[in-house]
């Protein structure tokens, strides 16, 4: 199974043209960029650090702080 040859492609192309329609290829080609868009800006958002996010529990008690009772 290797990549397919030139009248595959054209065969393939042509299926999916009988299959969508003319009219329908260019919206499907759309979403296909917003996809890809989007994917990409997901992928560089999760190569920055995320801070972590310190709560009450997390929290390091300074020297000298009274101890904080769970209610």
């Amino acid at each position: 199974m290797g990549i397919p040859g030139p009248t595959e492609l054209i065969l393939i192309l042509a299926v999916v043209l009988l299959i969508f329609g003319a009219k329908r290829i260019p919206e499907i080609m759309g979403g296909v960029g917003q996809g890809i868009k989007s994917l990409k800006k997901n992928l560089e958002q999760e190569e920055e650090p995320a801070k972590p996010v310190q709560t009450e529990a997390t929290a390091i008690p300074s020297p000298g702080s009274k101890p904080v009772e769970p209610s």
